[in-house]
């Protein structure tokens, strides 16, 4: 039997609060937020690449379909990625590994840390990025 949406987004809420990766954070935007739709995160940019030393801000929703479905990401942070629209920010599912062959059991968590592995691969290593602090 699957997991009801509130008690897996409960279980993620948790597991983002304890600071369970050292890579990235996440966590409700509003400790009201009772439907628990409305999530922002950080991704600390790879070692050894451009990313080094910035802190990439994201907006998630999980909506209704969550986790049946992946969530919505979107970069706050400029950050030049093929897997990200570079006029919006919004993840390009279909570019996007993770999200395009998403699985139920995939966590917020997973998206992120596979955001900041896109960061280093030889697609993306080497991509100018736009100046630190830049938003869209």
């Amino acid at each position: 039997m699957a997991i009801p949406r509130s008690f897996r987004l409960l279980e993620e809420l948790e597991k983002g609060e304890k600071g369970g990766s050292q890579a990235c954070s996440y966590g409700l935007t509003n400790g009201d937020d009772v439907t628990m739709t409305h999530w922002n995160g950080t991704i600390l940019g790879a070692p050894n690449s451009v990313h080094a030393n910035r802190i990439y801000s994201v907006e998630i929703i999980c909506d209704d379909t969550y986790p049946d479905n992946p969530p919505l990401i979107k970069f706050l942070s400029k950050i030049n990625l093929q897997c990200v629209d570079q006029a919006t920010g919004d993840i390009i599912v279909e570019k996007f590994s993770i999200m395009k062959n998403w699985k139920r059991s995939t966590t917020i968590e997973d998206c992120l840390l596979e955001l900041r592995k896109e960061m280093v691969t030889p697609a993306n290593k080497a991509l100018p990025q736009p100046k630190e602090g830049s938003t869209f």
